[in-house]
């Protein structure tokens, strides 16, 4: 199994990345766990306390149950990947199972953080974009996808996104074995990573489990 961290900032195009990655190698060859899947649940909390939940702190994401599943992985177990909710800020009812794959992909802006986490990853990705796009796509998604309006999501990117980029995402550039600049638009270093990706399951140094 060849497992691959793919991290960068809120809004890099992280998931752009990924998906050009997976159009490029065999169907049913790649399982995609996000790091976003694993946000403690905070359903139980009030409205006002949901809006100052820092989504961007190491401490928000239950690091110990997502390396817990990779190892499940290697191991030859199929996983249930817990459902979050942005909106609700909850994780849901159901799950997803998830089976062991020739190649899995770990996406989200913190994984390179986690020292765990990276000792299990066999290639490493930093997605590396200018700051004024990242907040532009920041904006867009938060109005649409999160419930947050315009100022709202201005001062979420001020008061958390921002200071926890500097303090705790772009340093673990450090981590990466690649840097991809402007993310999806960077077509050469995608073909690189996919070129990369067949040698090693075409030397077939990864079996499943």
């Amino acid at each position: 199994m060849l497992i691959i961290g793919i991290a960068g900032g809120s809004g890099s195009g992280k998931t752009t990345v990924v998906n050009k990655i997976i159009s490029s190698l065999p169907n049913d060859s790649v399982a995609v766990i996000p790091q976003d899947a694993y946000y403690y649940d905070n359903g139980h909390l009030s409205q006002e306390e949901k809006l100052q939940i820092n989504f961007d702190h190491p401490s928000s994401i239950e690091f110990d149950l997502l390396v817990e599943h990779l190892h499940a992985l290697k191991r030859g177990e199929t996983i249930r990947r817990p459902i979050y909710s942005y909106v609700t800020c909850a994780r849901a009812a159901e799950s997803i199972p998830i089976s062991p794959k020739k190649v899995v992909i770990v996406e989200g802006i913190l994984i390179l953080g986690n020292e765990a986490l990276r000792e299990l990853l066999n290639i490493k990705i930093f997605v590396a974009t200018d700051s004024d796009n990242r907040l532009m796509r920041i904006i867009r998604r938060d109005v649409q996808e999160r419930g947050r309006n315009y100022n709202d999501a201005l001062i979420h990117y001020e008061k958390y996104v921002k200071p926890m980029h500097i303090q705790f995402i772009e340093p673990t550039k450090l981590h990466a074995n690649l840097i991809i600049p402007e993310g999806g638009e960077n077509r050469v270093a995608i073909e690189m990573v996919v070129s990369r990706i067949k040698m090693n399951l075409s030397e077939s140094t990864y079996p499943i489990s």
